[in-house]
């Protein structure tokens, strides 16, 4: 899953980078607060990133079986 490791890895370096600035003010601090939130809401929208794909890769995978089985069934009728 590309999506869920791309933003799993702009969430950590926003944490990261917060982190490491430090906070020397209110300003800062307010600053830090605001980019610790952005970094989780990225986090959390990674994940339901990955939920979703997960969602889709499923179907997918019932949509194929579920052609191949009326293909069979076809292919069964017309050898009659």
């Amino acid at each position: 899953m590309q999506l869920r490791t791309i933003g799993a890895g702009a969430a950590t370096l926003l944490l990261a980078s917060t982190l490491s600035v430090g906070c020397a003010s209110k300003k800062d601090e307010a600053m830090a607060t605001r980019a610790e939130q952005a970094a989780a809401r990225a986090e959390d929208a990674a994940r339901r990133a990955e939920s979703a794909a997960s969602r889709v890769e499923a179907a997918a995978q019932r949509a194929e079986a579920a052609a191949d089985k009326c293909e069979r069934a076809f292919a069964h009728h017309v050898r009659k």
